[in-house]
């Protein structure tokens, strides 16, 4: 992905976000723009409009973090578009690459240990998997596998989470809010285009989308980017109904790139009785499936 355009179109996308008002400015009769004027950010950030106008050009390369926090305060960045920041201009001077944590290039290059596959196996109340930035399944327990039965039973998601949002027609019953899903899916991969801008594998997926989904283009247009840590969301299982799960996202550092994120329910609730019937679910399957893996004798 070319760092300049990457830089140019964030924050240009970031300033267009920001009103007069919101940053405490007289708004004006004449505007031109949705939201702040060039001058306006480089008044904000205390430097000449000609250096901040450079910065949106893409020119990143050897900029100091002291001029980085002043473009990030002048536009209000949260923590994840702060971090985005920093992660294109440390692309832009090469030491990105220097310091960046060792990624895996390619899903099928990775096998997770025996002592993770055991720790996720360990996990019986709730879905665990492991995933990268590009939001590749790549290890995951019983209860994840019939959680997102759907996702494996068609090939053309290819276990990536991305795809079987935006290609696959049975994500949108599966996530009861399938447009706050989209954008969280867009805008994970946007953070990790920002991390590492040189993975290829990513390149190609968001080539993909981008051209198979009119939803993914234009979310993708909107370099939005966020963290995925925690919280809640509300699913709709075929097999099961609603589950309304809270969330943990954990980095492995061991792992450097990938996370492991665990699904729950509220003790006591509806939701907590549906992963109960899901695991049961899922060993009725996985039994089943056993019996038919079976060599006939006679």
């Amino acid at each position: 992905m070319d760092n300049h355009a990457e830089v140019r179109e964030f924050l240009t996308s970031r300033r267009a976000k920001i009103t007069p008002e919101r940053a405490g400015l007289p708004a004006g009769s004449r505007r031109r723009v949705p939201g702040l004027r060039r001058s306006e950010v480089a008044a904000l950030a205390d430097m000449s409009v000609e250096y901040y106008a450079k910065l949106e050009r893409g020119n990143l390369a050897g900029v100091s973090p002291a001029v980085l926090e002043a473009v990030a305060c002048a536009l209000q960045l949260d923590d994840a578009e702060r971090a985005h920041l920093l992660h294109l201009a440390q692309a832009a001077d090469g030491s990105h690459a220097l310091t960046r944590p060792r990624r895996r290039t390619s899903r099928q290059q990775w096998t997770p240990h025996r002592s993770l596959q055991w720790t996720l196996d360990a996990i019986t109340a709730g879905p665990a998997f492991v995933r990268n930035g590009r939001m590749d399944l790549l290890a995951a327990n019983q209860l994840a596998r019939a959680f997102y039965s759907d996702l494996y039973a068609a090939p053309v998601n290819q276990a990536n989470l991305a795809r079987f949002n935006f290609l696959d027609p049975a994500s949108r019953r599966f996530y009861a809010d399938w447009d706050t899903a989209a954008d969280m899916a867009v805008a994970i991969l946007r953070t990790e285009a920002g991390r590492d801008p040189h993975d290829k594998d990513l390149h190609d997926l968001v080539g993909e989308l981008s051209t198979r989904s009119d939803e993914f283009r234009t979310r993708w247009g909107a370099h939005d980017v966020r963290h995925h840590g925690t919280g809640t969301k509300h699913f709709h299982h075929p097999a099961v109904g609603q589950l309304i799960l809270a969330y943990e996202g954990l980095d492995m550092a061991a792992e450097p790139g990938l996370t492991l994120t665990i699904y729950t329910a509220e003790p006591g609730s509806p939701s907590e009785e549906g992963l109960r019937l899901l695991a049961s679910w899922a060993a009725t399957r996985e039994a089943a499936d056993s019996t038919t893996r079976q060599p006939t004798t006679g």
